[in-house]
């Protein structure tokens, strides 16, 4: 079947298309050259005075694995808050700040977009987590792997193991759990907590194991590069949300020793302590510090106001955070040697004086940070905001006078602690198409996503242009999904299944001797059961895997 998208202004910052009108053949579900011959076209949408980009990629979402099970259990009120029907297309569902599965897709699909990344997919429940987000239609998924506090890394650490061996165990890990990434939770911090540390810092050891922050993140970063991942070690730092946490985030800066490494909800690590609440903006110095240093990315991780729950593997601050829960239960909870997870409700109220002030950070972070590759669009869904909220951000963005009028609401004293009226950029249709599509595809390693050239997968979103751009970007007229239309107008028209991407880098297999010897002693799974086959993943027909090339062999 043949596809034309006539006439359509595409925004293409991955091919240099800025702005350009042109047509889009599609073809067998992916992007072609304009026919040599003139061969008859099965279907015709006329895009003139419509915006075109590729399918968005959310690269850091928590769309799978225990902890938003355990949000879900926690509140019944937000599933009868916001219940969806089922339909001759659609499945039923529920969840406003953790949807099902199932409305998770449905929702990222009618705003456009058409890939999501699970940050935190941890070893011992990588299983569930790909079950979960095999169960999410339209969407390509992935996972980021998380390491940093499993009891066999630090007992490595420990030990002074050389970096080869990390790099087989590293390399084991993705392997087993099906990941595209690496991920660290507060380094070495969760397994602390299990040794009644409620604080650590980048240079600070924990209580049982001979090793600091700093080196775990050193001898991981080391590691990607090393084992040939595209994605940049992902990263959430030492004291997420503590006050002058902004210190301890440019040490972690200067500290990865010019390693690539991606920071992720940077916004949550951008604190000062100044001013009567001992809480002020450090998002000038953070953005400041991403611009000097070529080898840092962030996602912002922007707090939006509302009701949301915090959902994370940080359990050190996690139970810290649960006095502030509302409504008022909470849970925290270890799992096995591998890692933990706390989950507290929250609503972030534009009154609060903290919480207008992180909103106020995040879009100070968004403006300042001068290279838009380098940056990314996320809301750390759940924790700063449900996703749904996207085209509320980019609207911030993407128009100066909504954004202060926004701020001319909120606590009078944050207005006082923030730079963000004096800031006049306005982000444009190509600098969002990065953002939102090129940027993530990018540095993630995605092959043949997120740009609209021959030879890629034909995930495509098509926007009428309005001068509300939340109304613009809530509502696409169409999305396609591997070259076939699943929205329109922003409601789901037809139901496919994407596919999961991964990478598999070269490891010893000696490695697994001592991983024997350690998960029969310690582990309630063998190592068996451990590793996750392929076909696990595609064993239902829905999607399939994808395997990318590791950095500098493609």
């Amino acid at each position: 079947m043949l596809i034309k998208l006539t006439d359509g202004t595409i925004y293409d910052p991955a091919s240099g298309i800025d702005g350009q009108k042109l047509d889009i053949y599609i073809q067998d579900g992916r992007i072609i050259a304009k026919p040599v011959e003139d061969l008859p076209i099965d279907k015709e949408y006329n895009l003139q005075g419509k915006i075109v980009m590729a399918g968005a990629i959310d690269l850091h979402t928590h769309i799978g694995g225990g902890k938003g099970n355990i949000a879900r259990t926690l509140l019944p009120e937000d599933h009868r808050m916001d219940p969806v029907a089922r339909t001759n297309i659609t499945r039923s569902g529920n969840g406003h700040v953790i949807p099902s599965t199932f409305v998770t897709g449905y929702r990222y699909a009618e705003m456009g977009y058409t890939a999501a990344f699970e940050p935190a997919l941890l070893p011992i429940n990588a299983r569930q987590a790909h079950m979960e987000m095999g169960d999410i239609p339209i969407l390509d998924k992935g996972g980021y792997v998380m390491l940093g506090s499993d009891d066999f890394l630090l007992r490595m650490l420990t030990a002074k193991k050389d970096q080869k061996a990390i790099n087989d165990y590293v390399a084991w890990t993705i392997n087993s759990a099906k990941a595209i990434g690496v991920k660290v939770v507060n380094a070495g911090g969760i397994s602390a907590f299990k040794f009644n540390q409620r604080k650590l810092d980048l240079d600070e050891k924990n209580a049982y194991y001979d090793v600091t922050p700093r080196q775990i993140l050193q001898t991981l970063a080391r590691a990607v590069r090393e084992i040939g991942i595209t994605h940049p070690l992902h990263v959430h730092g030492c004291n997420l949300g503590v006050p002058g946490n902004v210190n301890t985030t440019l040490d972690t800066i200067t500290g990865i020793e010019g390693l690539p490494m991606h920071l992720t909800h940077i916004q949550f690590h951008s604190y000062g302590k100044e001013g009567n609440f001992k809480f002020s903006s450090g998002g000038a110095q953070i953005a400041e510090a991403i611009n000097r240093n070529k080898n840092i990315t962030a996602d912002v991780g922007q707090v939006m106001f509302g009701q949301t729950v915090t959902a994370s593997g940080d359990n050190m601050r996690q139970h810290y955070n649960h006095k502030y829960a509302s409504p008022d239960k909470w849970v925290c909870m270890d799992i096995e040697c591998d890692a933990g997870c706390g989950v507290v409700p929250f609503k972030y109220r534009d009154q609060n004086f903290v919480n207008a002030l992180q909103w106020a950070i995040g879009l100070e972070i968004f403006l300042l940070v001068e290279d838009p590759w380098r940056i990314f669009l996320t809301t750390d869904h759940p924790n700063g905001a449900p996703f749904m909220s996207y085209p509320h951000l980019i609207r911030l963005l993407m128009d100066k006078s909504f954004r202060n009028d926004m701020l001319a609401t909120i606590h009078p004293e944050a207005q006082k602690m923030t730079t963000l009226a004096s800031i006049d950029r306005e982000y444009t249709f190509n600098e969002i198409a990065i953002l939102t599509r090129a940027g993530a595809a990018k540095i993630i390693g995605l092959q043949h996503r997120g740009a609209l050239a021959p030879g890629n997968w034909a995930d495509i979103t098509v926007y009428t242009e309005d001068a509300d751009r939340q109304k613009m970007f809530t509502k696409p007229d169409y999305v396609f999904k591997d070259g076939e239309l699943v929205a329109k107008d922003g409601e789901i028209v037809h139901v496919k299944w994407g596919t999961t991407h991964t990478v598999k880098p070269e490891f010893d297999p000696s490695v697994e001797k001592d991983l024997q010897q350690y998960f029969d002693r310690f582990l309630t799974m063998k190592v068996g059961n451990f590793k996750i086959s392929d076909d696990e993943i595609t064993e239902d027909g829905r999607g399939s895997i994808t395997v990318h090339p590791l950095r500098g062999t493609a």
